[in-house]
């Protein structure tokens, strides 16, 4: 052993006995052997004598190297040495014929390497060069297996590094892999072939692996050779032979299946392929699809089958003739039976799309009205298939009912997978909405009389039927109870489903009544049962967590259509949600069970209780009794929950927290209810019930004053009240927006803006008092917190905190913008703001100019060119703002609508580019009049 194969056997070995820097030192000495000009002899020889599958692989590797980077700078003496000597070792020879130590007896990763660098070396060189090399081969298959064996794996990897289209291809490959198809189709592909099917039919009962080969490489070609090589008297009767005889091994039945499935699929002329299916007489083997559907030969009979479908329902849609299009239904319908029974029961292809090939049948069907018999069986048989389709899989279902990370990413899965054969079942449902309508009826049906509680999951998919089929149905059909409603609805109520502990089987169950609700609205007599629904064990009080916090928002929306209807029952209703409201006055309660008893989704119960007695309706005695009975001890709870803050440390007070952020968002939900003219006009008890509860809440902000989250909730209450109370909130509102600007940070900054601008927008002119009082806070914090020009940028600048106060500038310029435009300007000119003007000013000018979002630029023009009109639009009159009017014409004009429009980032093609030059214009018009009445008056 010389120096090179121990330094090949070094660098190759991995059983971490060799000393690193050892092992280092030998793959560079390799790396510079590679380096040298007679490397690929050096190769070749070694190739041929080495016993070492280690320096067999390295030197095939070198080849490979050295033919794609050097192959231009080689002899033709070189050239040749390298091809003769290469295809030798492939046809089982040596460089002397010796029985020197031969490549294709090593292992299998070696004869793939030297098949790959023979493949570099055809793609280089073939036709111009080595324009006989598939002819040799032929010519060499008669040494047998080894060779043989080699051929295949030659022609795989021409398919894997050139030919085949499953792989992105360079425009320069793409060339190549034309001139050597070409080529071939010329030249040796009939001799290939024929070289296929003499080796199958030699060897299909002696050398099972070589047949394997054989087969999987034809199938590989079919896609471009001339298909009448295949598609003959000879070699399909030879694949379907194999297919159909049991005694041979179930891997060659499976290649041979391959190669038909190639041969249909192939692309060409839609009559010439109605002619190939009929000749193949495909109902030879329907019978062998119902042996073994867990089988590899099932799977891969599967997928031929369905391909075939696929092909004939090609051919009908591409053909025009009537009489070629019946030939081409013939053939599907005669398919059709065992497909159908293959999408329920075998795994099929991915590559196969059942639900792309189920569409294009019923797409087919669209133009047949009313449908013939013959074609009602498959509409039936495509829905059996979608209910197969869309059930889960029982293995997953402890997972999905408690749904934990495998039941979560199960049901992910699913709901994906839904989708197209949901899409599927609506457009079954638009050609045959009777056949639908009916086989779910009487899915529905078997599954409402199932005792079994092993049928969950096929209880689940005939509930997603009747969900999904709603989509189809118009709110007035839905309402009058259209097709098979009438009877349908009646069943679903009265169902007792013995697995609707499940969470799956409750959840679709509450949301199918839901979508349905509307039909409720007509036959009111089934809303007794609607309600018992959600409020007992199926709904409300199911016992699964997940369950509970659904059906809360499922039952406030049926509360919210129907509330009109349900007033006789409020007492009812009441009375069974007391458990679950009471939850929220309990001292007992712990953070751990606030967490996971679903209580915030609770809200959607006060919200629909709110939706119920907050309705005029309601006698006034009994609407105030039942909101008392609400609020009352909410607020009690509230009030002890911050009385015992006050006592300890903030950090032991968790459990407070969010015990008050639950009852600040039942009571926020709980006042939906009610409306402005209800609470201020017909009946203002309940409005000072409300700011009662207002006052109370306030006082979190007093305790809690840096408490983002309950601040965030505290202040969507004072939204609620604003929009409840109307004008009778003024009287809370100083305390509110008091307590509301303590400590407040740039990011509460931003929600106490928007509270103002709707308190703006809602009352105009009305709140100019109070504006006038808290506007100076504003304007001193923002002003103090924000840059005076742009924020900072590049690596390392878009933090948190920058990105906080590109929030809170776009607030203020949002408020500035909502305080112009309802009549405020003043307030800027009040004794205690106008500190703050040139400041204002000097922003909105930067801003106009410079800001990278051209909308915050129009918003501020916008807000001057209002401000125009407010301080400078009567002539002859004493400035309201001295230097304003000099201010606009002199820096604001020139500056902002003139130089900045000429920055290159502005886009002209832009509408808020030409409102900016539009104001330039109207602003430059302006100041020429003013200038020529000015020398007109002292002439």
């Amino acid at each position: 052993m010389d120096d090179l194969e121990k330094a090949i056997l070094i660098s190759f070995d991995e059983s971490g006995t060799i000393d690193p820097v050892l092992k280092s030192q030998a793959a560079a000495y390799c790396s510079q052997v590679k380096g040298v000009p007679s490397i690929c002899r050096v190769c070749i020889e070694r190739l041929c004598y080495t016993s070492f599958v280690q320096v067999k692989f390295w030197c095939l590797q070198a080849l490979h190297e050295a033919l794609r980077l050097r192959y231009s700078s080689m002899s033709p003496g070189e050239k040749a040495f390298i091809r003769k000597s290469l295809f030798s070792v492939a046809c089982f020879g040596g460089l002397d014929d010796k029985n020197s130590a031969r490549v294709l007896e090593g292992p299998a990763f070696v004869k793939n390497k030297l098949a790959q660098v023979l493949v570099t070396l055809i793609c280089l060189e073939y036709p111009l060069v080595w324009s006989s090399v598939f002819i040799d081969f032929v010519l060499k298959l008669s040494k047998g297996a080894p060779v043989i064996d080699m051929f295949c794996r030659v022609l795989n990897t021409l398919d894997d590094e050139l030919i085949s289209l499953d792989y992105p291809r360079s425009a320069e490959e793409v060339a190549v892999a034309g001139r050597v198809k070409d080529a071939m189709r010329q030249q040796c592909v009939p001799h290939i072939v024929r070289a296929w099917y003499d080796i199958v039919l030699l060897y299909r009962n002696s050398d099972t692996e070589l047949c394997i080969s054989v087969l999987d490489c034809m199938r590989r070609y079919v896609s471009w050779i001339d298909i009448g090589l295949i598609a003959n008297d000879a070699f399909v009767p030879l694949l379907f032979e194999l297919i159909l005889v049991e005694g041979l091994p179930e891997q060659i039945r499976v290649a041979a299946a391959g190669c038909v499935l190639a041969v249909i699929s192939k692309r060409m002329d839609p009559q010439a392929k109605l002619s190939l299916l009929r000749s193949l007489q495909i109902n030879r083997i329907f019978s062998l699809v119902a042996e073994n559907v867990d089988s590899e030969l099932v799977s891969k009979l599967a997928d031929l089958l369905t391909g075939y479908a696929a092909e004939a329902l090609d051919c009908f849609k591409r053909l025009d003739s009537e009489d070629v299009r019946r030939v081409s239904m013939e053939l599907l319908d005669e398919v059709l039976p065992t497909v159908f029974f293959i999408m329920r029961n075998c795994e099929l292809d991915t590559t196969f799309s059942t639900v792309q090939f189920l569409s294009g049948y019923v797409a087919s069907m669209k133009n047949l009205s009313p449908l013939r018999e013959n074609q009602v069986l498959p509409v039936g048989q495509i829905l059996e298939i979608i209910r197969t389709q869309i059930c889960y899989d029982r293995a997953y279902r402890d997972n999905l009912d408690t749904l934990d990370k495998i039941g979560i990413e199960e049901e992910d899965r699913m709901m994906e997978h839904r989708k197209d054969f949901f899409v599927l079942l609506r457009s079954v449902g638009r050609v045959a909405p009777d056949v639908t309508q009916m086989f779910i009826r009487n899915s529905l049906a078997s599954a409402l009389i199932s005792t079994s509680e092993g049928n969950v999951e096929e209880v689940e998919a005939a509930l997603s039927l009747f969900y999904v089929l709603g989509e189809s149905i118009s709110d007035e059909g839905i309402r009058s109870g259209s097709g098979l409603l009438k009877e349908l609805m009646p069943m679903l109520l009265s169902a007792r489903f013995s697995c609707y502990y499940n969470r799956l089987v409750a959840l679709v169950y509450l949301e199918t009544i839901t979508r349905y609700v509307k039909f409720f609205q007509e036959n009111t007599e089934y809303i007794p049962a609607v309600l018992a629904v959600f409020l007992d064990e199926r709904g409300i009080h199911h016992p699964n967590l997940n369950v509970r916090r659904r059906a809360s928002y499922f039952f406030m929306r049926v509360v919210k259509l129907l509330k009109a209807k349900l007033i006789p029952f409020i007492e009812t209703i009441l009375q069974s949600l007391q458990d679950t409201v009471a939850q929220f006055t309990r001292l007992d309660w712990s953070l751990k069970e606030l967490k996971f008893s679903g209580s915030e989704d609770g809200s959607h119960i006060f919200e629909a209780i709110g939706l119920l007695i907050g309705m005029e309706d309601v006698p006034s005695e009994k609407q105030s009794e039942y909101l008392t009975s609400l609020l009352t001890p909410l607020c009690q709870q509230v009030e002890m929950l911050l009385l015992d803050a006050k006592v300890q440390n903030i950090e032991d007070c968790s459990n407070k927290i969010a015990k008050i952020q639950q009852i600040v968002m039942a009571i926020n939900a709980l006042s939906k209810g009610f409306s402005e003219r209800l609470v201020t006009s017909s009946r203002p008890a309940i409005g000072i019930m409300f700011k009662q509860t207002l006052d109370i809440l306030l006082q979190i902000l007093v305790v809690f004053p840096k408490n983002e989250p309950l601040r965030s909730k505290v202040i969507s209450f004072v939204h609620r009240m604003v929009d409840t109370l109307g004008e009778s909130v003024f009287p809370c509102l100083p305390k509110a927006l008091e307590q509301l600007l303590a400590e407040c940070e740039p990011k509460e900054m931003v929600g106490f803006l928007m509270l103002i601008n709707q308190l703006i927008c809602k009352f105009n002119t009305l709140v100019g008092g109070i504006l006038e009082e808290i506007f100076p806070t504003i304007a001193s914090r923002v002003l103090h917190i924000l840059p005076r020009d742009a924020f900072p940028s590049g690596p390392g600048c878009n933090t948190e905190e920058i990105r906080q106060l590109q929030e809170l500038q776009r607030s203020l310029y949002t408020f500035l913008h909502v305080m112009t435009t309802h009549d405020l300007s003043s307030i800027f000119l009040a004794p205690k703001s106008r500190g703050y003007l040139e400041q204002i000013m000097q922003l909105l000018l930067y801003t106009s100019c410079n800001h990278k979002d051209i909308l915050v630029r129009k918003a501020c023009v916008q807000i001057f060119i209002r401000l125009i009109k407010d301080w400078c639009a009567r002539p002859n009159v004493e400035e309201r703002v001295p230097g304003f009017q000099n201010f606009i014409i002199e820096t604001f004009a020139t500056n902002c609508c003139l130089y900045s429009v000429l920055d290159k980032s502005f886009e002209f093609r832009d509408a808020n580019t030409v409102f900016r030059v539009r104001t330039a214009h109207r602003i430059w018009l302006s100041n020429t009049v003013k200038n020529c009445r000015i020398v007109i008056s002292r002439h």
